[in-house]
């Protein structure tokens, strides 16, 4: 059971003939509380009270900062290592700039969040590239899994013939070819002043676009007031199909995997 703060309105406190502001009773068993925003400002959230995990009060209160420290480690984990294809990125890049504009959910401006999110995708970048630069053409040459697949390594080198160092920047907005692209280039020895410039770019026209791109759908009035009232349940939601794509995907990788092992097809040494 989720603890709220109780309020007390002392007698006289309020002027002559002004009405108290209605008391929020949305969550059964929870102490009566008086909205956060009142007067032209933010409405408050209402819940659907069916998951007292994903409350954004509980968020808020309980992790507090920890709720962007955890999205920020997605973002560097899906760029920074191999296995980061299987994380959502454009999803939680469009979620949080969402959130940040109907239930303020990290507590900080719409720029600091972009910036972060743009620090924690250059960083994730630099350690991919450094994994490839370090490890060599040895780190695709592992055996196939559900969590590697070498036609995501064929599918990465297409894009580096044809777009060159360019891919760097376009591979951001590419799900699975941005996990790969870093380490590709770490491989390929792309000198490093080259690739961290690209880097840089790439990571800061995704971070600030694709959250900037949910903080202004925000402003659609059903939109809005959608995420506002149902926003445990959207997380549920995104939660529930992050999770069902992810099996389905490593499953399936893994499946092939076993098909071709069983098959004796010989295994495709990838061009960097």
């Amino acid at each position: 059971m989720v603890a709220s703060r109780r309020f007390f309105v002392r007698r006289g406190a309020l002027p002559a003939g002004r009405d108290l502001p209605a008391l929020d009773f949305s969550h059964a068993g929870t102490s009566a509380t008086l909205p956060r925003r009142l007067h032209g400002r933010k409405p408050p959230v209402h819940h659907a009270a069916l998951i007292p995990w994903l409350d954004p009060n509980v968020i808020i209160h309980g992790a507090g900062p920890w709720a962007l420290a955890v999205v920020l480690f997605i973002i560097f984990a899906e760029t920074g290592l191999l296995i980061g294809f299987l994380l959502p990125g454009d999803t939680l890049l469009i979620i949080s700039g969402l959130l940040t504009h109907t239930v303020d959910v990290f507590g900080v401006n719409i720029w600091v969040v972009c910036a972060l999110i743009a620090l924690a995708a250059f960083l994730g970048g630099e350690v991919g590239y450094l994994i490839g630069h370090k490890g060599g053409p040895a780190v695709f040459e592992r055996k196939e899994s559900g969590l590697f697949s070498r036609k995501n390594v064929e599918r990465t080198n297409h894009f580096f013939e044809r777009f060159g160092g360019l891919t760097v920047i376009l591979a951001r907005f590419i799900p699975v070819v941005r996990t790969f692209a870093p380490v590709a280039a770490g491989v390929g020895h792309m000198p490093w002043r080259r690739y961290s410039l690209y880097n840089l770019i790439g990571a800061v026209l995704w971070g600030f676009g694709m959250t900037l791109l949910g903080y202004v759908i925000a402003y659609i009035p059903w939109i809005r007031d959608l995420v506002t009232k149902y926003i445990d349940v959207i997380l549920l939601g995104v939660v529930l199909l992050t999770l069902a794509v992810t099996a389905w995907h490593y499953f399936s990788e893994r499946r092939k995997a076993k098909l071709e092992t069983a098959s004796g097809a010989p295994a495709v040494e990838p061009e960097i």
